[in-house]
């Protein structure tokens, strides 16, 4: 009966285009039970030969496959069944059973292993003790065939003979030869593969054939070398130069696979393919491109042993970020789905995972698809302002028109995370490469090219530009506290200058003459005061003399007799007249009083004459001015201060002591960490070195960025200064710390300036210049520098867009960084040779590590970087859509990559005849 194969979308539908499969191609069945390495699972009894026992073992192998999560497995035995019987194949039921059985789960087989390829290998007559190969078929060989063909290899021998294996009577010469003739004689539409198991074992390949390999074997029927078991691929070819120009020749691959014998063997080794089909022509393609589709599962640990590769390319295994899927809803969107009953109600793209291609005509929509995902994901805008307005343009006004009902599908994200955190995808809309050659973003691009250094590059950075953050500030609050020492230096200087002329005024006799005075005005303000009174006593006297009594009448007598009071014993007169006479009595006597002082006054004024001319003679033999005796009280208050400005001086001269110290730390610790950094991008560029060879060179110029210093200078607005530094080359201009030691020394002239710049500088630089000067770090440059035909380098600022784009696009695919990456159009200008040499090969070994989105005219990048998934885009004026999608294998998708970038087929067709292909 013929094969039928059952289909699935499942593993689509998990991850669109070709996809990473774990393998292991080379597994013996219980077919080889005679040759007693072959044994039957635990727990499973019975005869190898009796079908219904071969129909459970055939469930519990696929059920061993699933429990290594291998997911293709190559069915080799030495013999393709365990009896006579052709119903005793073993691998032909396992292949019934992956197509059309279930795990106890209810789960089909064919949903959790994507590709069964039945096969054998046999012994051929080449060499002494035989040769042994692996042969791989499409299940839709058939039974029949597949047994027939086996048979036909052997000559009919049997494979086994009392528990030896037979060499056939053909060599693997006729066994191509007679496989080919088989195809032909039976029109089949399937193919084969072939395989060289253990090529270093007696029977492998390179024992069997020895010397004679390189000029006697067929090496164009092979497609890949199945490596030793301890071996990877440079252990083989560092004994054996001469096999790597084979392999290009041929198109070979090194391979890992088990050799297994028993179900707890399946995938001790195996390697990682990349299918976009579960057939031999997609197992075919891989080998063939396994630089983009085949991984070594394997790597050495730190005692030379191999161990499983840590992050295998299996998007499911190794958490890389990754858009699955974009659905567009909005009616109003560009891609706005069909409104039609029989038209799709979504519009949905597909994207894989690896490296997705999207392609169509002018004006089909590509930039607005990656506009649109790029301002409804907020990733950042492009620098240039002309760029950003028409990625903002495209993406507002056409994909996102309307609603912006957009669904994203990104695995394994959290769905209530902003879009960007879902997925922080790298985007460069069209032409912003060319424009990318800021200083800033060439050496965050070279710090990501060595994963080792990447992280800590980025820590230092980070480091650095707080180091300059606490430095700038703490220079600042220095120069505050070098005010408050000014300020407390010289209260304390005025003070003791004061404590100084104090005591010399004391010397002079000051004091005494200070006291006189003081005596004196005491003295004359009681002389003053009495003069008041003396004139208050006089005007008294004058109104009491005045004074005269009146008539007591006889109304008045009565009045007062009616109030107790007796007339006649009133004599007012008298009382009058004794009044008088007491006021002239104390005039008298206060005039005594007033003399007395008067004489006490003038006696101080002649005393405090005497004492002055003493002091002014004193002080004029100590060199004081007599007119600063005013000065005494106001010394004697500063002079009391003296021990707590000298407190507050020692005090504030320890917290400028302890600021300078704390300053020249942070200094040396920056210097240290330039001089580390500057080693890790030593590394780095030398990796740059060894990885694009003379093509691109990467350098250093230390303290190259000049504008903090330049800055700091111009501000001066000092035009010796300020023509003095525009003057100068930019290889000239010295760092800020070079600066202060020129200054220091008194060497500016080896900076180029004249003595009266000189001058000027020395004059402009203050103590708070000069900390401020101290605390700037003009930071490094790194330059990429491209070598052009006539063996000269040029910088990046300084080549055309199209040689730039091929230096960063090239840098961006070798940098640590592994976030998604969407580029529109990168192939403008591009250098096609850098092309083929740089970017083709770093496309492929992303492979598996990071999701590219590239939207392209270029054939080279859609068919040579091997693209896993090609979107082509159709659009009207108004609306656009997808008209294929798929992998590249799928013949809709082929075609629709020859018209679209290879002007179809007549146009390559003709360019093949040009070239004389």
């Amino acid at each position: 009966m013929a094969f039928k194969r059952q289909s699935t979308d499942t593993w689509r539908d998990a991850i669109p285009g070709t996809r990473w499969f774990k393998a292991d191609l080379h597994v013996h069945t219980i077919d080889d039970h005679a040759g007693g390495k072959a044994s039957m699972p635990d727990g499973l009894m019975g005869d190898p030969r009796d079908s219904q026992v071969l129909s459970r073992y055939a469930k519990r192998f696929l059920q061993g496959v699933v429990a290594e999560g291998v997911q293709v497995v190559g069915l080799t035995p030495h013999s393709p069944r365990a009896g006579d019987d052709p119903e005793t194949s073993a691998v032909w039921k396992i292949v019934e059973e992956w197509n059309q059985g279930y795990d106890d789960d209810g789960v089909p087989f064919r949903e959790k292993v994507f590709a069964v390829f039945p096969g054998f290998e046999p012994s051929l007559n080449n060499g002494s003790e035989g040769l042994h190969l692996l042969f791989l078929f499409d299940p839709e060989i058939g039974q029949q065939s597949y047994q027939t063909l086996f048979d036909v290899v052997m000559g009919g021998l049997p494979p086994w003979d009392n528990k030896t294996l037979q060499m056939s009577a053909k060599s693997a010469e006729d066994a191509f030869r007679e496989i080919g003739q088989f195809h032909r004689a039976n029109r089949t539409a399937w193919h084969h593969l072939v395989l060289a198991p253990h090529i270093d074992a007696p029977k492998g390949l390179f024992g069997a054939q020895k010397a004679q390999v390189l000029k006697l074997f067929e090496h164009g029927e092979l497609a890949g070398l199945e490596l030793g078991d301890e071996k990877l691929p440079e252990d083989t070819i560092r004994k054996r130069p001469w096999l790597l120009d084979g392999m290009r020749t041929f198109h070979h691959a090194f391979f890992h696979s088990s050799d297994a014998y028993s179900i707890e063997e399946i995938g001790r080794r195996h390697v990682w393919m990349k299918l976009a089909s579960p057939r031999i022509e997609a197992l075919r393609q891989a080998f063939v491109a396994s630089d983009s589709r085949m991984r070594i599962g394997f790597i050495r640990d730190g005692d030379g042993k191999l161990t499983t590769l840590p992050n295998p390319p299996d998007v499911t295994m190794n958490q890389q970020a990754w858009l699955k899927s974009v659905t567009v809803r909005s009616r109003s969107s560009f891609f706005s789905p069909g409104g039609g009953a029989d038209e799709p109600q979504d519009t949905r793209f597909d994207f894989s995972p690896d490296l997705t291609c999207v392609i169509g005509g002018s004006m089909t929509g590509k930039s607005t698809l990656f506009d649109g995902l790029r301002v409804y994901v907020g990733a950042p805008d492009p620098d240039d302002d002309s760029i950003r307005e028409q990625v903002q343009a495209r993406g507002k006004n056409r994909f996102l028109l309307g609603s912006k009902e957009i669904e994203l599908e990104v695995p394994g994200s959290d769905p209530t995370a902003s879009p960007h955190n879902r997925w922080p995808a790298r985007f460069f809309a069209q032409s912003e490469l060319q424009r990318l050659a800021d200083a800033g973003s060439i050496e965050q691009l070279l710090a990501r090219l060595v994963p080792d250094e990447a992280q800590e590059i980025e820590d230092r950075k980070l480091n650095l530009e707080g180091l300059d953050i606490q430095i700038s500030d703490a220079a600042r609050g220095l120069v505050e506290l070098d005010e408050k020492l000014a300020v407390a230096e010289d209260d304390l200087s005025r003070a003791d200058q004061a404590k100084k002329d104090l005591d010399a005024f004391e010397g002079a006799g000051v004091s005494k003459l200070l006291g006189l005075g003081r005596q004196q005005q005491t003295w004359k303000g009681a002389k003053h005061e009495g003069s008041e009174t003396g004139s208050a006593i006089d005007a008294a006297l004058d109104s009491a003399r005045s004074l005269s009594c009146p008539e007591i009448d006889d109304e008045m007598e009565r009045m007062l007799l009616d109030s107790g009071v007796d007339p006649k014993e009133l004599d007012l007169d008298a009382q009058l007249r004794s009044m008088v006479a007491n006021l002239e009595s104390a005039r008298c006597e206060f005039k005594a009083w007033f003399n007395t002082i008067a004489v006490i006054v003038e006696k101080l004024q002649h005393c405090e004459s005497e004492v002055r001319e003493e002091v002014e003679r004193a002080m004029e033999i100590q060199g004081i001015e007599a007119s600063r005796i005013v000065e005494f009280q106001k010394l004697h208050q500063r002079a009391a201060l003296l021990g707590s400005y000298k407190a507050h001086f020692e005090e504030t001269t320890g917290r400028v002591r302890k600021a300078e110290r704390y300053i020249e730390s942070l200094i040396q610790k920056r210097r240290e960490l330039v001089e580390e950094q500057r080693r890790a991008f030593d590394r780095v560029l030398a990796h740059v070195t060894e990885q694009f060879g003379t093509r691109i060179r990467a350098r250093r110029i230390d303290h190259g960025d000049s504008r903090p210093l330049g800055e700091f200078l111009t501000a001066f607005a000092q035009t010796g200064v300020t023509r003095w530094w525009n003057g100068l080359e930019s290889h000239d201009r010295p760092s800020p710390e070079r600066l202060i030691q020129s200054l220091d020394s008194d060497t500016l002239s080896t900076n180029k300036m004249t003595p009266a710049v000189q001058r000027s500088f020395k004059e402009l630089m203050t103590r708070a210049k000069r900390r401020e000067l101290a605390a700037l770090r003009n930071q490094d440059v790194y330059l990429l520098e491209m070598c052009l035909d006539d063996g000269k380098y040029r910088s990046l600022d300084r080549l055309s867009g199209g040689q730039r784009v091929s230096i960063l696009l090239s840098l961006l695919l070798e940098t640590a960084d592994n976030r998604p990456l969407v580029i529109d159009q990168p192939e403008d200008e591009i250098d096609n040779r850098f092309l083929w040499e740089t970017i083709l090969p770093a496309l492929k070994k992303l492979k598996g590590q990071r999701q590219i989105i590239v939207a392209t005219h270029n054939p080279n990048i859609v068919v040579n970087g091997d693209a896993d998934m090609v979107i082509r885009l159709e659009a009207t004026a108004n609306r656009g859509w997808i008209a294929e999608s798929g992998a590249i294998e799928e013949p809709s998708v082929r075609d629709a990559i020859v018209r679209t970038v290879d002007g179809g087929d007549e146009a390559f067709r003709l360019r093949r005849q040009k070239y004389g292909f």
